[in-house]
Protein backbone atom coordinates (compact mmCIF):
# COMPACT_ATOMS: atom_id res chain seq x y z
CA UNK A 1 0.00 0.00 0.00
CA UNK A 2 1.12 3.58 -0.65
CA UNK A 3 0.53 6.96 0.98
CA UNK A 4 -0.47 9.23 -1.91
CA UNK A 5 0.38 12.95 -1.91
CA UNK A 6 -1.51 15.52 -3.98
CA UNK A 7 0.97 17.21 -6.29
CA UNK A 8 -0.75 20.60 -5.98
CA UNK A 9 -1.56 21.07 -2.27
CA UNK A 10 0.85 18.45 -0.91
CA UNK A 11 -1.70 16.86 1.46
CA UNK A 12 -1.37 13.14 2.23
CA UNK A 13 -4.18 10.73 1.37
CA UNK A 14 -4.98 7.19 2.61
CA UNK A 15 -2.64 4.29 1.86
CA UNK A 16 -4.09 2.38 -1.08
CA UNK A 17 -2.71 0.31 -3.93
CA UNK A 18 -3.78 2.86 -6.55
CA UNK A 19 -3.94 6.68 -6.39
CA UNK A 20 -7.26 8.14 -5.26
CA UNK A 21 -9.88 8.30 -7.98
CA UNK A 22 -10.75 11.77 -9.25
CA UNK A 23 -9.44 15.12 -8.11
CA UNK A 24 -8.13 16.03 -4.67
CA UNK A 25 -11.18 17.44 -2.91
CA UNK A 26 -9.08 20.06 -1.12
CA UNK A 27 -7.86 21.41 -4.47
CA UNK A 28 -11.30 21.18 -6.09
CA UNK A 29 -12.61 23.65 -3.48
CA UNK A 30 -12.87 27.33 -4.52
CA UNK A 31 -9.94 28.27 -2.29
CA UNK A 32 -7.50 26.09 -4.26
CA UNK A 33 -7.27 24.78 -7.81
CA UNK A 34 -6.78 21.62 -9.83
CA UNK A 35 -4.18 22.16 -12.59
CA UNK A 36 -5.60 22.58 -16.07
CA UNK A 37 -3.42 19.64 -17.08
CA UNK A 38 -5.16 17.44 -14.52
CA UNK A 39 -4.70 15.91 -11.09
CA UNK A 40 -1.19 14.67 -10.22
CA UNK A 41 -0.27 12.26 -7.42
CA UNK A 42 3.13 11.49 -5.95
CA UNK A 43 4.52 9.63 -2.92
CA UNK A 44 6.84 10.33 0.00
CA UNK A 45 9.45 8.02 -1.56
CA UNK A 46 9.37 9.93 -4.84
CA UNK A 47 9.65 13.26 -3.05
CA UNK A 48 12.56 12.03 -0.93
CA UNK A 49 14.46 10.91 -4.03
CA UNK A 50 13.96 13.99 -6.22
CA UNK A 51 17.28 15.69 -5.47
CA UNK A 52 16.06 18.62 -3.36
CA UNK A 53 17.99 20.49 -0.67
CA UNK A 54 17.00 21.20 2.94
CA UNK A 55 16.55 24.86 3.85
CA UNK A 56 16.68 25.73 7.56
CA UNK A 57 16.64 29.15 9.24
CA UNK A 58 16.37 30.30 12.86
CA UNK A 59 14.07 33.31 12.71
CA UNK A 60 14.62 34.21 16.35
CA UNK A 61 15.67 32.27 19.46
CA UNK A 62 13.40 29.24 19.73
CA UNK A 63 11.58 29.67 16.40
CA UNK A 64 12.92 27.82 13.36
CA UNK A 65 11.54 27.39 9.87
CA UNK A 66 12.21 24.63 7.36
CA UNK A 67 11.55 24.13 3.67
CA UNK A 68 12.96 22.36 0.64
CA UNK A 69 14.63 23.70 -2.49
CA UNK A 70 13.07 23.45 -4.99
CA UNK A 71 9.76 23.75 -3.12
CA UNK A 72 6.90 21.30 -3.55
CA UNK A 73 3.15 21.87 -3.65
CA UNK A 74 2.18 25.24 -2.21
CA UNK A 75 5.77 25.67 -1.10
CA UNK A 76 5.03 26.60 2.49
CA UNK A 77 7.53 26.93 5.31
CA UNK A 78 7.06 24.66 8.33
CA UNK A 79 7.87 26.19 11.71
CA UNK A 80 9.28 24.50 14.79
CA UNK A 81 8.73 26.31 18.08
CA UNK A 82 11.13 25.15 20.79
CA UNK A 83 10.12 25.40 24.45
CA UNK A 84 11.38 23.86 27.71
CA UNK A 85 8.18 21.79 27.74
CA UNK A 86 8.64 20.39 24.23
CA UNK A 87 8.32 21.60 20.66
CA UNK A 88 5.44 22.51 18.38
CA UNK A 89 5.65 21.48 14.71
CA UNK A 90 3.47 24.11 13.02
CA UNK A 91 2.23 23.60 9.45
CA UNK A 92 3.97 20.22 9.12
CA UNK A 93 6.07 19.47 6.03
CA UNK A 94 4.38 17.91 3.01
CA UNK A 95 7.41 15.65 2.51
CA UNK A 96 9.45 13.41 4.79
CA UNK A 97 13.07 12.47 4.17
CA UNK A 98 16.19 11.62 6.16
CA UNK A 99 17.82 15.04 6.19
CA UNK A 100 14.62 16.72 7.36
CA UNK A 101 13.98 14.08 10.01
CA UNK A 102 17.56 14.45 11.26
CA UNK A 103 17.28 18.25 11.47
CA UNK A 104 13.99 18.18 13.38
CA UNK A 105 15.42 15.49 15.68
CA UNK A 106 18.52 17.62 16.24
CA UNK A 107 16.24 20.51 17.24
CA UNK A 108 14.50 18.33 19.81
CA UNK A 109 11.72 16.66 17.84
CA UNK A 110 8.16 17.68 18.64
CA UNK A 111 5.46 17.05 21.22
CA UNK A 112 2.50 18.17 19.13
CA UNK A 113 1.66 18.93 15.47
CA UNK A 114 -0.79 21.62 14.41
CA UNK A 115 -1.64 22.81 10.89
CA UNK A 116 -3.02 26.33 10.51
CA UNK A 117 -5.70 25.12 8.06
CA UNK A 118 -6.44 22.21 5.68
CA UNK A 119 -4.11 23.37 2.90
CA UNK A 120 -1.29 22.86 5.42
CA UNK A 121 -2.19 19.36 6.64
CA UNK A 122 0.76 18.15 4.56
CA UNK A 123 2.08 14.79 5.77
CA UNK A 124 0.87 15.38 9.31
CA UNK A 125 0.05 11.75 10.13
CA UNK A 126 3.31 10.48 8.62
CA UNK A 127 5.21 13.02 10.71
CA UNK A 128 3.35 12.02 13.84
CA UNK A 129 4.32 8.39 13.33
CA UNK A 130 7.92 9.38 12.62
CA UNK A 131 8.09 11.40 15.85
CA UNK A 132 6.56 8.76 18.12
CA UNK A 133 2.81 8.97 17.41
CA UNK A 134 2.54 12.47 18.86
CA UNK A 135 -0.89 14.15 18.74
CA UNK A 136 -2.02 15.96 15.59
CA UNK A 137 -4.50 18.70 16.47
CA UNK A 138 -7.20 19.40 13.87
CA UNK A 139 -9.83 22.07 14.36
CA UNK A 140 -13.30 20.57 14.79
CA UNK A 141 -14.82 22.84 12.13
CA UNK A 142 -12.32 21.62 9.53
CA UNK A 143 -12.24 17.92 10.40
CA UNK A 144 -14.11 17.00 7.19
CA UNK A 145 -11.08 18.06 5.15
CA UNK A 146 -8.78 15.46 6.72
CA UNK A 147 -7.88 13.00 3.97
CA UNK A 148 -5.91 10.47 6.02
CA UNK A 149 -7.60 9.52 9.27
CA UNK A 150 -5.60 8.12 12.16
CA UNK A 151 -5.96 7.73 15.95
CA UNK A 152 -3.26 10.39 16.47
CA UNK A 153 -5.70 13.08 15.28
CA UNK A 154 -7.36 15.01 18.10
CA UNK A 155 -9.88 17.84 17.73
CA UNK A 156 -9.68 21.32 19.22
CA UNK A 157 -11.50 24.66 19.01
CA UNK A 158 -11.38 28.12 20.56
CA UNK A 159 -7.96 28.79 22.06
CA UNK A 160 -5.75 26.02 23.46
CA UNK A 161 -2.38 26.28 25.19
CA UNK A 162 -0.68 23.34 23.50
CA UNK A 163 2.63 23.89 25.33
CA UNK A 164 3.51 26.31 28.13
CA UNK A 165 3.44 29.78 26.57
CA UNK A 166 2.31 28.51 23.14
CA UNK A 167 -1.39 28.96 22.33
CA UNK A 168 -3.23 28.04 19.14
CA UNK A 169 -6.10 30.42 18.46
CA UNK A 170 -9.12 30.01 16.21
CA UNK A 171 -9.03 32.99 13.87
CA UNK A 172 -11.42 31.75 11.20
CA UNK A 173 -11.89 33.53 7.89
CA UNK A 174 -9.79 31.63 5.38
CA UNK A 175 -11.35 28.44 6.79
CA UNK A 176 -13.80 28.26 9.73
CA UNK A 177 -11.04 26.72 11.84
CA UNK A 178 -8.12 28.69 10.40
CA UNK A 179 -5.66 29.18 13.23
CA UNK A 180 -2.68 31.19 14.39
CA UNK A 181 -0.09 30.20 17.00
CA UNK A 182 0.92 32.71 19.66
CA UNK A 183 4.36 32.33 21.24
CA UNK A 184 4.35 34.40 24.42
CA UNK A 185 8.14 34.33 24.84
CA UNK A 186 8.79 35.32 21.23
CA UNK A 187 10.22 38.68 20.21
CA UNK A 188 12.14 38.94 23.50
CA UNK A 189 8.95 38.49 25.51
CA UNK A 190 6.78 40.83 23.42
CA UNK A 191 5.12 37.91 21.65
CA UNK A 192 5.33 36.36 18.20
CA UNK A 193 2.48 35.17 15.98
CA UNK A 194 2.62 32.37 13.39
CA UNK A 195 -0.26 33.16 11.08
CA UNK A 196 -0.56 30.50 8.39
CA UNK A 197 -2.95 32.03 5.83
CA UNK A 198 -5.21 33.70 8.39
CA UNK A 199 -3.14 36.90 8.07
CA UNK A 200 -0.62 37.37 5.26
CA UNK A 201 2.01 40.11 4.86
CA UNK A 202 1.90 41.99 1.55
CA UNK A 203 4.53 43.74 -0.57
CA UNK A 204 4.30 47.04 1.31
CA UNK A 205 6.35 46.84 4.51
CA UNK A 206 4.30 46.71 7.68
CA UNK A 207 0.97 45.79 6.04
CA UNK A 208 -1.01 42.55 5.83
CA UNK A 209 -4.17 41.25 4.20
CA UNK A 210 -6.92 38.67 4.68
CA UNK A 211 -8.49 36.44 2.00
CA UNK A 212 -10.81 33.49 1.55
CA UNK A 213 -8.73 32.41 -1.46
CA UNK A 214 -5.31 33.82 -2.23
CA UNK A 215 -4.76 32.12 -5.62
CA UNK A 216 -8.32 32.84 -6.79
CA UNK A 217 -8.46 36.33 -5.21
CA UNK A 218 -11.70 35.82 -3.26
CA UNK A 219 -11.93 38.36 -0.41
CA UNK A 220 -13.34 38.00 3.08
CA UNK A 221 -16.20 40.09 4.40
CA UNK A 222 -15.67 43.05 6.69
CA UNK A 223 -17.32 41.10 9.51
CA UNK A 224 -14.95 38.15 9.28
CA UNK A 225 -11.87 40.39 9.23
CA UNK A 226 -13.16 42.28 12.28
CA UNK A 227 -13.70 38.96 14.05
CA UNK A 228 -10.12 37.83 13.36
CA UNK A 229 -8.72 41.04 14.86
CA UNK A 230 -11.05 40.84 17.86
CA UNK A 231 -10.00 37.25 18.62
CA UNK A 232 -6.34 38.32 18.67
CA UNK A 233 -6.91 41.36 20.87
CA UNK A 234 -5.93 39.60 24.15
CA UNK A 235 -2.53 38.56 22.76
CA UNK A 236 0.48 40.88 22.39
CA UNK A 237 2.80 40.29 19.45
CA UNK A 238 5.70 42.29 18.07
CA UNK A 239 6.44 40.04 15.09
CA UNK A 240 4.46 37.75 12.83
CA UNK A 241 5.55 35.09 10.37
CA UNK A 242 3.38 33.68 7.59
CA UNK A 243 3.61 30.36 5.77
CA UNK A 244 5.14 31.56 2.48
CA UNK A 245 7.93 33.51 4.15
CA UNK A 246 6.32 36.91 4.60
CA UNK A 247 6.85 38.60 7.93
CA UNK A 248 6.25 41.77 9.92
CA UNK A 249 9.12 42.33 12.35
CA UNK A 250 8.11 45.56 14.11
CA UNK A 251 4.84 46.42 15.88
CA UNK A 252 2.99 43.61 14.11
CA UNK A 253 -0.16 43.95 16.21
CA UNK A 254 -0.59 47.56 15.10
CA UNK A 255 0.07 46.47 11.52
CA UNK A 256 -2.76 43.94 11.76
CA UNK A 257 -5.16 46.50 13.27
CA UNK A 258 -4.32 49.20 10.71
CA UNK A 259 -4.48 46.77 7.79
CA UNK A 260 -7.85 45.47 8.98
CA UNK A 261 -9.28 48.99 9.15
CA UNK A 262 -8.03 49.74 5.63
CA UNK A 263 -9.42 46.45 4.31
CA UNK A 264 -12.80 46.92 6.01
CA UNK A 265 -13.13 50.46 4.63
CA UNK A 266 -12.66 49.22 1.07
CA UNK A 267 -14.86 46.12 1.16
CA UNK A 268 -17.66 47.91 3.04
CA UNK A 269 -17.93 50.70 0.45
CA UNK A 270 -16.65 53.51 2.67
CA UNK A 271 -14.06 54.39 0.04
CA UNK A 272 -16.28 54.10 -3.04
CA UNK A 273 -15.88 57.84 -3.68
CA UNK A 274 -12.21 57.16 -4.38
CA UNK A 275 -12.91 54.65 -7.14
Amino acid sequence: MTIWICGTCGVEHPDTEQPPAGDCVICADERQWVPESGQVWTTLAELAADGHELVHEELEPGIHRLNRKPPFGIGQWSHLVRTPGGNLLWDPPNHLDRQLVDKITELGGAEVIVASHPHMYGSQVSWSHELGDIPVLVHTADRRWVRREDPVIKEWSGAVEVLPGVTVIEGGGHFPGAAVAHVATGSDGRGTLLTGDTIVPVAAKGWVTFMRSYPNKIPLSAGLVRRIVDRLEPYPFERLYSLLGGMVTTDAKAAVRDSAERYIAWVSGANDHLG
